[in-house]
């Protein structure tokens, strides 16, 4: 390199830093808190929400030039959307040689995030008014924040949760503006977030983990995992916005989950223990929880081993049923609910008394819960448990989107697979009906031990199978 050449280098590159110094000098000495309402009205006007600054501004150098806002707020149709005790805005130093200003980093300790759908549907972060304005161009080198609260409200279901001690990462968060429809289909980024605990009403999880991944439209969580029910649960989301309707798949599994821990959130008394195997793959669309529920397929299955019921010996009960017939195989049938089918069955079956007073306790050798989705329809495939005794089988559907028993029926199943005794379910799942055994049943006494005996007498004879499943019948 010339003579000339270096001295035309180091004077420009002199030059540039003597700019960039001067500009440095400005910030440095100059009160920022006397540009704390401009801020606060260009960050309002700019996310068209309120924004303000409780407490004092200041500016940093190290690492990088950055802002530090202490207890800064965003509030939209009248609630608190994010709140952090303090804020690092990172700011890029040449542009502002040119009167310009560039964030690529944003950092929150503490914040608190609440997220509130309405009983109209909207969201506290959509904007009161409709607005047709292009979305701005966003580049932001890394979002972060520490110890953090997230707390989720939907009004219309009644539903929601609140994670704690939560931290995110998130790098390359890129959008290049344009229609505010589109804002799915364009933005990318890559995330991990952890929360020290999750609650949903009487459920609590743990050591929750997650990646999430955007481009082009399509977002993967994948993994998530978390610690529930004494298990360590993993699973994948997919969710594909690239078409007008999005799209979700949802894979998760939990084996060897503690059936008495799960149980505790149907009733405090020990009812069960033992370990099950639970898995899910669902598909679903829509834009609404109707739609969602109304276009879900997939499977979802239990099963277990070796598990004992606490309060009940179902042998003893079902032996002494035909004579006494004051018990309800539906009552059983709520362990199968307890399962795949989640708690939205259960909230409204008095779980609770089911197995009180009896006394002693229920080995149950085999457990399958096999069921099959269809437009948000519940199907029962392969439902059975075997005792060492009895066999106990279910038939019919349950309806998640009129939330309804479809024509369920528990029934007892002989050595060929045909029910000794049926009882059905019906009604809504919050005020479920449950009708009277079968009129075979309620036959005398003796009117039942003639026809066992001619049962007996004619053992090839025909019935009516009513379970070919897995689980085979006791020895």
């Amino acid at each position: 390199m010339s003579r000339s050449l270096k001295i035309i280098l180091f004077t420009v590159s002199g030059f540039v830093g003597l700019l960039v110094l001067a500009a440095l000098a400005l910030l440095f000495f100059v009160d920022a808190n006397t540009y704390k309402p401009r801020l606060e009205a260009a960050a309002s006007k700019a996310l068209g929400m309120e924004v303000s600054i409780g407490g004092k501004l200041g500016i940093g150098f190290f690492p990088g030039l950055h802002l530090t806002l202490e207890d800064g707020r965003i509030r939209n149709r009248g609630t608190d959307l994010v709140s952090s005790r303090q804020a690092s805005i990172g700011i890029e130093i040449l542009p502002l040689l040119y009167q310009k200003v560039r964030i690529d980093r944003i950092a929150l300790k503490q914040p608190a995030i609440s997220i509130q759908r309405d009983s109209d549907g909207k969201f506290n972060f959509q904007k009161s008014e409709a607005s047709d304005k292009p979305l701005p161009v966003l580049d932001l080198a890394k979002v972060s924040f520490s110890d953090g609260t997230i707390v989720y409200t939907d009004q219309q279901s009644g539903q929601g949760f609140e994670a704690a001690n939560c931290s995110l990462d998130l790098r390359h968060l890129r959008l290049p503006g344009g229609a505010r429809p589109d804002l799915m289909k364009r933005l990318s980024f890559t995330a991990q977030l952890d929360c020290g605990e999750i609650r949903k009403n009487d459920l609590t999880a743990t050591d929750l983990k997650l990646t999430l991944k955007g481009k082009n439209g399509i977002y993967e969580l994948k993994p998530v995992t978390m610690q529930i029910f004494g298990a360590q649960g993993s699973g994948s989301i997919q969710g594909d916005f690239s078409d007008s309707v999005p799209r979700y798949h949802v894979l998760y599994s939990l084996p060897q989950f503690r059936s008495e821990e799960f149980l505790k959130t149907l009733s405090p008394q020990k009812v069960a223990q033992g370990p099950m195997d639970f898995s899910a793959n669902l598909s679903m669309q829509g834009k609404t929880v109707s739609e969602l529920k109304q276009t879900a397929e997939g499977e979802a299955s239990l099963k277990g081993e070796n598990i004992t019921l606490d309060g009940i010996d179902l042998d003893r009960v079902l032996s002494r049923f035909e004579s006494s017939q004051n018990f309800n195989l539906v009552d059983v049938g709520a362990f199968f609910f307890a399962g795949p089918i989640g708690l939205a069955v259960t909230k409204g079956y008095n779980f609770a008394s089911i197995f009180q007073g009896s006394g002693g306790h229920s080995e149950i050798r085999t457990l399958v819960s096999d069921w099959k989705v269809e437009h948000g329809v519940a199907q029962a495939q392969d439902v059975a448990m075997a005792t060492n005794e009895n066999r106990i089988a279910l038939h019919g559907g349950l309806d998640f989107v009129n939330e309804q028993f479809n024509d369920v029926t528990m029934a007892t199943i002989d050595a060929k697979g045909c029910a000794k005794v049926r009882q059905k379910i019906r009604g809504s799942f919050q005020k479920p009906v449950v009708e009277k055994p079968n009129i075979l049943m309620s036959l005398t006494g003796p009117a039942r031990k003639l026809l066992k005996k001619g049962r007996d007498l004619f053992p090839g004879g025909e019935c009516e199978v009513f379970y070919a499943g897995s689980v085979a019948p006791p020895e």
